[in-house]
């Protein structure tokens, strides 16, 4: 069955909306329904009207995206969507055909779907999936290397062989010709090798070097049984000062259960500590992030994302060690 990328927001604003609502959602907030629009050609005229001053080669691109929304995706169509606010992957399957909703002045384009798995982490994905899942497009079909097969099995709670090139010539055009976002996809690529070098209590070790780089001053636990803690910190010379935090790290592949958050308030309890940071390399079940919410002024959570965004935030000021584990190098790259 055929995989869809689609995208709820250039930045991920829609994204909370489509998970709870069980839809895709995607922009051109301004374009009036579409569901009277009989051919491909209507579609692209009515997108110069909408936006008269938009390019030709971006109105023929948005028609593309667009009419695949509204026509080509099918009931039972697996569709994926990349989170921007987590390093995670929701997976789904289109349950109906498109409809336009009113919200507020301007209304939104949608799809129905059943979301099967909102917390997917990016590492199950192999670099190529990941690679088309970076596209620059809101909707896009992924096909190469038999990426349907692959995402159906990821879906399933299997793991897929690897890449495997197919015979049969890719049908998405727009996969081959979309430019990629270079930021993801560098940051894929240092994610799986944090998960390769950095395993088991060497991911505590490098959370406990960015917490230094920040100005905290900390406690490593030693390998082994951590009574609940990873890493105590605090301000100032000594870690006197306020806020003192307790710190667990856990590198499981998976997304971690509620039961580690409350734990992880226990532990703070018994430190006497007034805040919390909870990292886990393969993210978080929906039931934390929610309990985590009102926990706002005391708990932090960390994905694999947030992790890699502090680590690079702060990478001047890791220790010397770290650097070493982990060389990388700022360059400035010009983006079409």
């Amino acid at each position: 069955m055929p995989v869809w990328l689609v995208r709820a927001g250039r930045n991920g604003e829609r994204e909370d909306e489509a998970l709870e609502k069980g839809l895709a959602i995607i922009g051109w907030e301004e374009l009036n329904d579409l569901s009277q629009v009989k051919t491909r050609e209507d579609l692209l005229h009515l997108l110069r009207e909408t936006y008269p001053t938009t390019g030709a080669n971006t109105l023929t691109n948005w028609n593309g995206q667009l009419w695949a929304f509204r026509e080509r995706i099918q009931t039972g169509d697996i569709i994926v969507l990349p989170l921007k606010r987590r390093s995670a992957i929701a997976i789904g399957y289109c349950k109906g055909p498109y409809k336009y909703l009113a919200d507020g002045e301007m209304g939104v384009h949608t799809r129905q779907v059943r979301w099967l798995k909102t917390d997917v982490p990016r590492s199950v994905f192999d670099q190529d999936l990941l690679y088309s899942l970076g596209a620059f497009m809101t909707v896009c079909q992924i096909s190469r290397n038999n990426a349907e097969e692959r995402i159906r099995l990821i879906l399933e709670g299997r793991q897929p062989d690897g890449a495997q090139t197919s015979s049969a010539p890719d049908t998405s055009e727009s996969e081959v010709n979309a430019p990629v976002d270079v930021v993801q996809y560098a940051e894929d690529q240092l994610r799986n090798y944090i998960e390769q070098k950095f395993k088991g209590h060497s991911l505590a070790r490098l959370v406990d070097s960015v917490l230094q780089a920040t100005g905290y001053t900390t406690t490593l636990s030693p390998p082994g049984p951590d009574g609940g803690v990873d890493i105590v910190a605090g301000r100032g010379i000594m870690g006197f000062e306020s806020p003192r935090m307790c710190v667990q790290v856990k590198s499981s592949s998976s997304p971690i259960s509620v039961d580690v958050l409350r734990s992880l308030h226990g532990t703070m309890k018994t430190f006497g500590a007034e805040q919390g940071l909870l990292v886990s390399w393969g993210g978080f079940k929906d039931s934390v992030r929610l309990e985590a919410k009102n926990q706002f002024f005391s708990v932090r959570l960390w994905d694999s994302g947030q992790l890699i965004q502090n680590l690079l935030e702060n990478y001047e000021r890791l220790s010397a060690e770290i650097q070493t584990a982990l060389p990388l190098k700022r360059i400035w790259v010009l983006v079409d």
